[in-house]
């Protein structure tokens, strides 16, 4: 049958989707010209049935009428096909019942056209749904805010919003646009866009994105960002852009069906040409339906990719769907990926008699004036344990070593052992801080050593976890860093991965990913940095966590909202189930066209038979992809 979707939002929705079958390109809702059409040939197959008022002998008047009113839209689609040279079912339908009502078999061409318009209502509501769950993601968007304005408050569309206009927002409300919080403060939950799960507290000066929740407190919001501009507006332009790409195993789906189609008219004319029987030509006829293929492959990759965009991943196209289900190598990135990116103090180890604070105190002092990544750790830890934090005199800063300050006639030393050796501190006896996944740092003060700060980047909760599930699924794991060798062995070995390169710069991840795509791997990289973009770009598909670079985001075929690498786990299941659905859709429909071909040339199925084959064939093909629809939003 037809199988066409389009989502027509307004210009509040600010999206507009569209899913095109180039084989099926008219759309057919449910509306009130079915239910007429539908009950008009059902009433008049009853009275056909019983021979109701049949003023022309061997003619039923009832029966044209009625199959003139059914077959309107199953021909106009026929016309639309051979004006387009494209060989479609509804051609061979229409051929079908033209010829069961040139043989006055006006009951079946009835109940054929019947079968034909209910399973195009049922496709049309199946199809119906997917649409509604793509644009669940529209509905995150309020259609009305109040603007500070000419010194009052007013209630305008979200349409109208400018850049510069004060909104705002009331607890319990969604912000309808990206801006800089200028007034109040609350909470927000913008797990739609980050994919972060606990809401997140909103000062004076922070940030915060349209499609997301306030909830406690009313904010003042200065518009950055409308519309398609705004992070949420970029989400829905990435599906937009997905559901338009139409995948490989769609135009081979399409041309299977036209072969089909050719098929049964082939067979048909053959039977004929044996059997001389019209009925079981016109049974091979319609009994062959492609419908279940041609609809039901687009509906898969709709299904799969409204799913995973429910799920936190936003897949950029259904050809990136058709390649991730093929993936059997996943590499990694460190830093961002597997790691929060953020490193951390995860250890204070104070030299005998020194107090722990008193190392953190000293070591915050040093760094506060530092640019150093791991300054920011450091001042952290004492702010956590309420520190004071002075401003030091005569910072210097030595690089690769360290650095020297002094602080009340003091001098203070931060930084590795070679440095405090060359300021003659002695460390006897004091090892290694334990781990080999950490950076140690040695304080010292007026000349005494007080011990060590071990920090580390910590592993995200859900890593371990991710990379598990991986390899339980088959998939060959390998963590490819800039880090240290002993940094990223240590972080691969506590996540059970096997292979690492590590100390690698872009230009040599790169050259890893082609090694592997020489090997005949399937690769899908995931990364979050500038430093990431060309190996994303280079591997089959590139995965960027939400929380990177532009850059990363940009050169990725899919999208992580959010950094919870168990959403791409997710994401892969459903690349997977749709694969092995569309798969199960082809070969059944060959095993039923086949069989039913067969049945229909040798006399054992009749038009009506053959039309209830076909019907129930197509509906279970296409029930088959809808169950990858996401659920309904409540």
């Amino acid at each position: 049958m037809t199988t066409d979707v389009r989502v027509a939002n307004s210009a509040e929705a600010m999206a507009a989707h569209s899913f095109d079958n180039a084989q099926h390109a008219v759309e057919h809702p449910f509306d009130r010209a079915d239910v007429v059409r539908i009950g008009i040939v059902g009433i008049a197959s009853v009275l056909v049935w019983f021979r109701v008022w049949e003023p022309i002998s061997s003619f039923s008047v009832i029966g044209i009428v009625a199959a003139a009113i059914g077959m309107y839209p199953i021909l106009h689609e026929a016309l639309e096909a051979i004006m387009e040279r494209r060989m479609t079912m509804e051609l061979s339908m229409s051929i079908a019942i033209a010829a069961a009502l040139a043989i006055r078999e006006f009951f079946t061409g009835l109940i054929i056209i019947l079968f034909v318009l209910i399973a195009e209502v049922l496709e049309g509501m199946t199809v119906g749904r997917g649409r509604r769950a793509i644009k669940d993601l529209l509905d995150f968007l309020p259609r009305h805010a109040t603007v500070r304005r000419d010194g009052g408050s007013q209630e305008i569309r979200a349409s109208e919003i400018r850049t510069g206009d004060v909104v705002t927002v009331k607890p319990g409300s969604r912000i309808p646009v990206d801006g800089e919080v200028v007034g109040g403060n609350s909470f927000v939950d913008q797990s739609t866009v980050t994919g972060e799960s606990l809401p997140v507290e909103k000062l004076r000066g922070a940030r915060v994105y349209a499609g997301t929740i306030n909830q406690s407190g009313v904010l003042d919001v200065r518009t950055t960002g409308i519309g398609r501009d705004t992070a949420f507006g970029k989400i829905i332009n990435a599906v937009e852009a997905a559901e338009k790409s139409r995948a490989p195993i769609q135009r081979t789906a399409d041309r299977l069906a036209g072969y089909l189609v050719y098929f049964a008219l082939i067979s048909a004319a053959l039977t004929y040409a044996i059997t001389r029987d019209l009925r079981s030509t016109i049974s091979v006829i319609i009994v062959a339906g492609a419908c279940g293929i041609a609809a039901g492959t687009p509906l898969a990759v709709l299904g799969a990719i409204g799913r995973a965009a429910r799920e936190g991943a936003i897949v950029k196209g259904g050809r990136y769907l058709e390649v991730l289900s093929r993936v059997d190598t996943i590499v990694l990135d460190k830093t961002g990926t597997l790691t929060f990116g953020n490193p951390e103090v995860v250890g204070v180890h104070p030299a005998d008699g020194k107090e722990p604070n008193a190392v953190i105190e000293a070591a915050a002092i040093a760094e506060r004036p530092s640019e150093h990544p791991l300054a920011k750790a450091i001042l952290s830890k004492a702010s956590e344990a309420r520190l004071p934090v002075t401003e030091p005199a005569n910072f210097t800063y030595l690089p690769g070593k360290g650095l020297v300050c002094a602080v009340d006639g003091e001098e203070i030393v931060v930084g590795n052992r070679m440095l405090l050796e060359e300021r003659h501190i002695r460390v006897d006896g004091f090892g290694p801080a334990p781990g080999g996944d950490s950076s140690e740092i040695l304080v010292a003060k007026g000349g005494g050593f007080l011990g060590a700060l071990q920090i580390a980047d910590k592993l995200r909760p859900e890593a371990k976890q991710a990379v598990a599930e991986l390899r339980r699924m088959g998939f060959r794991v390998v963590l490819l860093t800039g880090d240290s060798e002993p940094i990223a062995r240590s972080i691969a070995k506590e996540l059970g991965i096997g292979e690492v390169g590590a100390e690698l710069l872009p230009e040599q991840k790169v050259t890893e990913i082609k090694s592997l795509i020489s090997k005949g791997r399937t690769v899908a990289m995931i990364g979050d940095g500038v430093n990431d973009a060309p190996a994303l770009v280079e591997a089959h598909i590139g995965i960027a966590m939400g929380s990177g670079t532009d850059v990363a985001r940009e050169s990725a075929n899919v999208m992580l909202l959010g950094n919870d690498l168990l959403k791409f786990v997710e994401t892969l299941k459903i690349a997977q189930r749709s694969h092995r659905i569309i798969m199960a859709n082809f070969a059944g429909t060959l095993i039923v066209d086949g069989a039913g071909v067969a049945l229909a040339a040798f006399g054992f199925l009749n038009p009506l038979l053959a039309a209830f084959i076909h019907v129930s064939s197509e509906l279970a093909f296409i029930l088959n992809s809808a169950r990858l629809l996401p659920a309904q939003s409540r």
